[in-house]
């Protein structure tokens, strides 16, 4: 099939979330299809991007848009549309996406996030979701004929990576209990609610929506079921590279790795902050009370002031940027996830799952991945339970072998990128 992706950002090097997963959908596909990417880049990024020029037939790029703190708090306060709905706002790129429909013929369009939504209506010169953000239209037909263009459109694949309303609603319900971060809790609030409008919009004009979890799922079924129209929902779950993450079994020259702990991610993202900011003030003071020499490594891109604030605190590192991430979750004894906000399912979890490590997590920090509690990592959502069942593994090394050994096993079996990337291709048969 001829395939047109559009992605928010050029998805090399498949350092986070986003790019992890666009990265290999478009790996794997390039066997068996023709792949045009459409995305934000530069022509340095692209030039360095060897790899992935390999997998695609044509790639074709925007320059990324600016936006001023000011103007982004003026449309906070004044827009009908949400921040994630505006954040890549770009003529270029608008009519970027309409010339090159104009020169090919593609069998589908896939938009990878709610980001790059605004670049695929039904028509895309006469459709403006920035005045209609409410506005009720019809699900869409395949190989729709546009009365004012000449050309028809493709099927549309909506991959929402997360039920992007639930991860604001989740954010503003964790800091709405915190006085000090009521200012963030009232973004939440507005963002929120003007996204429920927006996903709901986006998801009604897509053939198809593709969700990561069983839990984004209904999410999103919940928003279409208030409008009374639907598109169809597939759960496309995130996978890994097992063949890449794999365990280690070598000998580590980092001093007391049998007492560390390790948390990899993408540092500026609001739900790490606040995972690692609530670890290290609520849960690690409990476990070096009991395991005085018992430590942490925050190991991730672009450390957020919060963040950086924490390597003032004892048995706390903060790494930023690596070149990998893989040796400082091997050195680990533990990984933790101790996430209260957010949706989705969590690229670095599946990594560290992979690599064989005992994994302490919330109830929310393994949401979509499908474990059993007990068997392929532990679940604890209190401070206390999490720093007790922390100590507990740390104390018995034997026990961490036994849920490393069943971690791989899953994903393995379930969420090896070979095994999940023929779902698209039958969603798109």
């Amino acid at each position: 099939m001829k395939l047109a992706i559009l992605t928010p950002q050029l998805p090399y090097p498949p350092q986070q979330g986003t790019t992890i997963r666009n990265f290999n959908i478009i790996k794997h596909l390039a066997p068996h299809h023709d792949i045009t990417l459409i995305c934000f880049s530069t022509t340095d990024e692209l030039a360095a991007a060897e790899p992935l020029r390999a997998f695609c037939k044509r790639i074709e790029i925007a320059p990324y848009p600016s936006r001023s703190m000011i103007k982004r708090a003026w449309t906070t306060l004044t827009s009908p549309m949400p921040d994630m709905g505006l954040r890549l706002k770009s003529k270029a790129m608008h009519d970027l996406v309409e010339r090159v429909m104009r020169e090919e013929k593609f069998d589908v369009v896939q938009v990878e996030g709610i980001e790059m939504a605004r670049y695929w209506n039904l028509d895309v010169r006469n459709w403006k979701l920035d005045n209609a953000p409410n506005q009720t239209i019809q699900p869409p037909t395949s190989n729709l004929q546009s009365p004012t263009s000449n050309f028809q459109f493709p099927i549309f694949i909506f991959d929402d990576h997360n039920a992007e309303y639930v991860l604001q609603k989740t954010a503003y319900e964790s800091d709405a209990c915190l006085p000090k971060r009521w200012h963030a809790a009232l973004y939440s609030l507005i963002q929120w609610k003007k996204l429920e409008r927006y996903e709901h919009s986006v998801c009604l004009r897509a053939n198809h929506i593709v969700a990561c979890s069983d839990t984004d799922a209904n999410a999103i079924r919940a928003l279409q079921a208030v409008g009374g129209q639907r598109s169809a929902v597939r759960i496309i779950p995130n996978g890994v590279d097992t063949g890449f993450f794999v365990p280690s079994d070598k000998v580590c020259a980092k001093p007391l790795a049998d007492l560390s702990m390790v948390y990899a991610g993408k540092m500026d993202f609001r739900p790490n902050i606040d995972a690692m900011t609530w670890f290290c003030s609520d849960i690690l003071p409990r476990i070096r009370a009991e395991i005085p020499l018992a430590h942490v490594v925050i190991v991730g891109q672009k450390p957020a002031p919060r963040i950086e604030a924490l390597k003032q605190q004892l048995g706390v590192e903060v790494t930023g940027w690596v070149p990998d991430t893989r040796p400082y979750v091997a050195d680990a004894a533990v990984y933790i996830v101790p996430l209260r906000m957010g949706s989705g399912t969590r690229l670095k979890v599946l990594e560290a799952m992979a690599m064989g490590k005992a994994i302490v997590s919330t109830s929310r920090g393994v949401e979509g991945i499908e474990l059993v509690p007990g068997r392929d990592a532990l679940i604890a959502d209190t401070p206390a339970e999490f720093a007790r069942t922390v100590i507990d593994l740390l104390h018995d090394p034997v026990r961490c072998r036994e849920l490393g050994r069943n971690a791989r096993d899953l994903v393995v079996n379930k969420y090896d990128w070979r095994t999940i990337i023929p779902q698209f291709e039958s969603l798109y048969r």
